[in-house]
């Protein structure tokens, strides 16, 4: 079973529960999920099966979009509705104020993450940390917000719609935008409306993945729809033996001519067009290197 499976995650369960409600639900080991949701946050959520699970360093670069809910006047030690109150000035901004504050939280810039996150920390976990009461010394990372959208306000709280990079956190841009308007604020709600290039529309529930792999071929995005944005070559049979053998592939072993520009990665194609590998340019014009084997 190899390909890509995008879930609509339910709120209350963390991404390693639908990995496991995957794997008894497919009889499949090898699943792992492309980039983590918190518990809060519903929405899309991509789990790679089989040999799909070899591309998830790709498919976890991708960037993402959400909708999120902040509530201003509230103030967290996670940034989220879910932890504990640290302060509550019960001011609400102006929606010109929002909509400027906004405007400063697009563009490139490094965010710190919250305190209760993944990040390690001296080998811990970051949140591991913040639960015992230690301190937490994190190093603020590059993001890039490339859209974002007030999508309504009513004075308590703002709905938004943000595009960004991998490895942002909602959470943190919650927070620094309460810090920014001076009334404080807290994310309340959060879905993932997509995460590189899948969406809602092929997501399926938990409540259909657990009725049983009958209809996991029809819910499965399989491997040679995987990273579209890559260009493709496809390679003649003695080509598809030196990928399967990890060796350099020249021009007589390439089917089709590969394409031309500066993109580092290659999806090589076997005689029947199946995703068979992901290769980097080679040091010899025309040559590539199979540096992800699928086969």
């Amino acid at each position: 079973m190899d390909g890509v499976l995008v879930v609509d995650k339910p709120e209350g369960l963390t991404s390693h529960d639908v990995v496991a409600v995957a794997r008894r639900a497919l009889g499949e080991t090898r699943i792992g999920h492309t980039g983590t949701l918190d518990p809060l946050a519903t929405g899309v959520l991509p789990l790679a099966c089989g040999r799909a699970t070899r591309l998830v360093r790709f498919l976890t670069a991708s960037d993402k979009d959400y909708d999120a809910t902040i509530r201003f006047g509230l103030t967290t030690d996670s940034y989220d509705i879910t932890g504990t109150e640290t302060s509550q000035s019960g001011l609400q901004p102006a929606r010109d104020a929002v909509v400027a504050a906004l405007a400063t939280l697009t563009g490139d810039y490094l965010q710190m993450p919250p305190a209760f996150s993944a990040k390690r920390v001296g080998g811990r976990r970051a949140y591991a940390l913040a639960r015992d009461d230690r301190p937490v010394e994190l190093t603020a990372v590059p993001v890039t917000v490339s859209r974002v959208e007030l999508l309504a306000f009513s004075g308590d709280s703002a709905r938004v719609a943000l595009t960004c990079s991998a490895g942002f956190y909602v959470r943190s841009f919650a927070h620094e935008l309460g810090t920014r308007l001076g009334t404080g604020a807290c994310l309340d709600a959060l879905r993932r409306t997509r995460s590189g290039d899948f969406g809602l529309e092929p997501a399926v529930t938990i409540e259909e993945l657990q009725r049983g792999p009958e209809d996991a071929a029809e819910w499965m995005v399989p491997l040679e729809r995987l990273l579209p944005a890559f260009p493709a070559v496809r390679v003649t049979d003695e080509g598809r033996m030196r990928v399967g053998h990890g060796r350099v592939l020249e021009e007589g072993h390439l089917a089709t001519e590969l394409p031309a520009g500066p993109g580092e990665w290659v999806r090589v194609l076997d005689p029947e067009g199946l995703l068979v590998a992901v290769a980097t340019r080679g040091p010899q014009p025309g040559s590539l290197h199979p540096a992800v084997v699928l086969i």
